[in-house]
């Protein structure tokens, strides 16, 4: 083992500031708004705020997959929320999501604004609202079923092994194994799925996928934590065919790029207010619009 010395919890903890290596500035163990932010309101009837994490990408997906099905009620502004600068402590965000965390959506088509937060509970609502990509027949069970499963397992995925394996300030032999075998089981889990299954719930493409994809599919791709090789995700070889399908979706790789502030400049599209912003950073990338 190459742990530090033993660690004895105190009777009582206490916020030690210092700790939580580079999210210490964002971690506290008390909610609310730390600040007076209005959050901007654009021309469309869904104002999403969000950033392109996992989660994140969920939702863009989602809404990129409904305009592509000619759901013109999916238009959309995206907000970009700066999580490493606070921006989800502002009054305007908590105003939307209480537990300060990304994607936060504001419906305001109706005569009253609706809120969702909480990545799963805003696919659902759009599927719900559009009536697509949830079945109507006994695969629903199913398609819920993968769904909440990803809501119950990513906090393992991203932080159990995301967070020791990357970004913990040291690196604790336990902490890394324990998550490890953890995150591998569930690759094979979605693997033996798969196996029987051309997605998730079934023969067609759902919610569960678009939830899942962004975790699973986007560590099997090499691309969340640089953990690819060593998870071996490459032997996981129906979650591979799975999600390269779904990566070759006109919808999937437009809603990646939305609210992205990091990795290769080409790839980010910091925010989007009209199905053009597009056009000028894509068109030689992914195609033409469907």
């Amino acid at each position: 083992m190459n742990d530090t010395a033993a660690y004895t919890p105190p009777k009582v903890w206490t916020w030690e500031k210092a700790s939580g290596g580079q999210f210490a500035n964002i971690n506290r163990p008390i909610a609310g708004a730390t600040h007076d932010k209005e959050l901007p309101v654009g021309k469309h009837p869904l104002q999403l705020y969000s950033l392109a994490t996992p989660n994140g990408v969920k939702v863009t997906v989602m809404l990129e997959e409904l305009l592509a099905l000619g759901h013109k009620g999916a238009e959309y502004d995206a907000w970009l929320i700066k999580i490493m600068e606070g921006d989800q402590f502002g009054s305007g965000f908590v105003g939307v999501n209480p537990n300060s965390k990304i994607p936060a959506l504001m419906d305001r088509s109706g005569a009253k604004p609706v809120r969702v937060f909480e990545s799963g509970a805003i696919l659902l609502y759009l599927a719900e609202k559009f009536g697509a990509f949830l079945p109507k027949d006994s695969s629903r069970a199913e398609c819920l079923s993968w769904l909440f499963w990803q809501m119950g397992s990513a906090p393992y995925l991203g932080g159990g092994f995301g967070h020791f394996y990357a970004y913990a300030p040291m690196k604790i032999e336990y902490a890394i194994n324990r998550f490890t075998m953890e995150t591998k089981r569930q690759l094979d889990v979605l693997d033996r799925r798969l196996a029987e299954s051309a997605y998730l719930a079934g023969p067609d493409y759902t919610i569960a996928d678009i939830a899942v994809w962004p975790w699973y599919g986007q560590l099997a791709l090499g691309l969340l934590y640089s953990g690819g090789e060593f998870l071996d995700v490459q032997s996981y070889k129906n979650v591979q065919r799975w999600t390269k399908e779904i990566g070759e979706r006109q919808a999937v790789k437009r809603g990646r790029m939305v609210n992205r502030s990091f990795g290769e400049p080409a790839q980010q599209l910091h925010e989007r207010h009209d199905a053009g912003d597009f056009d000028t950073k894509t068109q030689d990338k992914i195609g033409p619009k469907t």
